[in-house]
């Protein structure tokens, strides 16, 4: 159906423009990490509405999501208007690396498990109550990004702040603390108290333990501080319940459980906020979508009040999913320190959101860039004001399977065709990749421990599609970025243990 639209640029990308389409797809990688024609035909269905700018940045992971209007692993963006049914539903999901200063020298495979059987009841997958965190410290995180819960847990991890994106706080200038109120109905408020901390049960979200086997840039490396054989902390997870009530309200996507719907109603009953007539044209919008089941898409004014008020309820809920990293980390290395008696030290090397929306200048224009499974990847120029990234590039995370490598790489200056964008993962692949395929969890637990990863909880039905061979291999991922000059690999991981759901 599509063949005859390709047009290839090089050996690893390619331009799609059917007549239908506004702008084409442009998608940077190699002919095996093609997605299916569900895919295609959702990235046409995008790129056909005027809103859209330039083109569309389809990157190695591509691959359409039951439910979704958007292919994960593209960048989207518009000139005047912001689309919110083009990104995730969890604001700022997304993932960090953090040192540390244990390696194979300081630490055996036996306090490895012990530590993880330990972590298994101090970072839940699921649960309903979390770190607990007053309604005062939940407002002032949501305003004031991570310092105020640098501040009440006593984290001790270096560069909590310094080392994020924005500097752990998405409000350039935060709003009050009423305005959080107005902002966010009152009832998910009181339920973000107890959901700090929590991995989730959703998708792919884990904790895992990797170790630094090669070192591909040694300058690089250097410079991030990074050696042999070192072991450092990968955590993946968002802003949990709070970010996905708070991002239905703008939306038009289907409510996945009938819990979601009952408390989003309930929430919005009792909600008094001066934000009502903003709120209401927004639900106008979105019924007369048919609940996004219509075309065109949903616009916002990037300059109006709809687009102001679901940027300042965006950015919110985002610096609550940083908290929830931090928080994760905070609870893992006191659980490690406990079970080691002693002190460890963790350092931040990166906390970067994967489900991004920002203002941004590209094309010599300023434009609404949405990342949807695509993390923002900048060149040394683009991170002047960092001590470090500077001189490297920003750092930017490709995991593959929870069994197989993952890479650190640092973004490139060339990479203008992206958005300055780089692939958050492998990707599913559109067929199995191993000859091995587990059916189930005792068999993917069984291939996991050959291959030296051992995977703690993993109670879900569906975990075992989290194995390797259902996603795309590592080797020609990392061929289509550097290829692309999207960004430089610097180290490989390996992971060894691994908390998922």
């Amino acid at each position: 159906m599509f063949e005859q639209y390709f047009k290839k640029i090089t050996e690893h990308r390619s331009e799609l423009q059917t007549p239908k389409m506004k702008v084409p797809v442009v998608f940077h990688i190699g002919e095996k990490l093609m997605p299916g024609e569900s895919t295609l035909t959702q990235l046409e269905s995008v790129a056909s509405n005027d809103a859209v700018f330039h083109h569309i940045a389809a990157m190695a992971d591509v691959h359409s999501k039951p439910g979704r209007k958007n292919a994960t692993g593209t960048t989207v963006t518009s000139e005047n208007f912001i689309l919110p049914q083009v990104n995730d539903s969890d604001p700022a999901c997304g993932m960090r690396l953090v040192r540390l200063d244990l390696d194979e020298t300081n630490v055996t495979p036996e306090q490895i498990d012990a530590i993880f059987q330990a972590a298994t009841k101090t970072v839940p997958t699921k649960k309903y109550v979390g770190t607990v965190l007053p309604f005062g410290v939940i407002i002032d995180i949501l305003r004031g990004g991570i310092d105020p819960l640098i501040d009440y847990l006593g984290i001790k991890t270096k560069n909590e702040a310094l080392n994020s994106i924005d500097r752990g706080n998405f409000f350039d200038t935060p709003p009050s603390r009423r305005d959080i109120k107005n902002l966010i109905p009152s009832l998910f408020l009181f339920f973000a108290q107890f959901r700090a901390g929590i991995i989730g049960a959703a998708g792919n979200h884990f904790l895992d333990l990797m170790k630094v086997t090669d070192i591909i840039d040694p300058e690089v490396a250097e410079k991030l501080n990074l050696k042999k054989g070192q072991y450092l902390l990968m955590v993946h997870c968002g802003s949990g319940i709070l970010g996905q009530y708070t991002m239905y309200m703008f939306t038009a996507k289907k409510r996945e459980h009938l819990s979601t719907a009952i408390l989003m109603n309930i929430g919005r009953f009792f909600w008094r906020t001066p934000y009502r007539k903003t709120i209401n044209t927004i639900a106008e919008k979105i019924r007369e979508s048919d609940h996004g089941k219509k075309e065109p898409l949903i616009t916002f004014d990037g300059s109006g009040a709809d687009g102001e008020l679901y940027m300042k309820a965006r950015k919110a809920c985002s610096n609550f999913a940083h908290a929830n990293r931090a928080t994760i980390t905070h609870n893992f290395m006191k659980t490690a320190e406990k079970v080691l008696g002693r002190e460890l030290e963790a350092d931040l090397l990166y906390d970067m959101p994967h489900i991004l929306v920002s203002q941004e200048e590209h094309y010599d224009k300023q434009v609404w860039v949405h990342r949807n499974g695509t993390s923002r990847a900048y060149g040394k120029s683009r991170m002047s004001d960092h001590p470090v990234f500077k001189d490297t590039g920003e750092p930017a995370f490709i995991p593959t399977s929870m069994s197989t490598e993952a890479y650190l790489c640092v973004g490139q200056d060339g990479n203008m065709s992206s958005f300055y964008s780089c692939n958050h993962g492998a990707g599913k692949a559109t067929k199995a990749t191993d000859d091995v395929v587990p059916e189930t969890r005792e068999e993917l637990q069984a291939k996991m421990e050959s291959r030296g990863v051992k995977l703690y909880n993993g109670r879900s039905e569906k975990v075992i599609e989290q194995d390797a061979s259902q996603y795309k291999r590592a080797e020609d991922v990392i061929e289509s970025v550097v290829e692309n000059d999207i960004v430089k690999p610097v180290v490989k991981l390996q992971p060894i243990s691994v908390i998922m759901y």
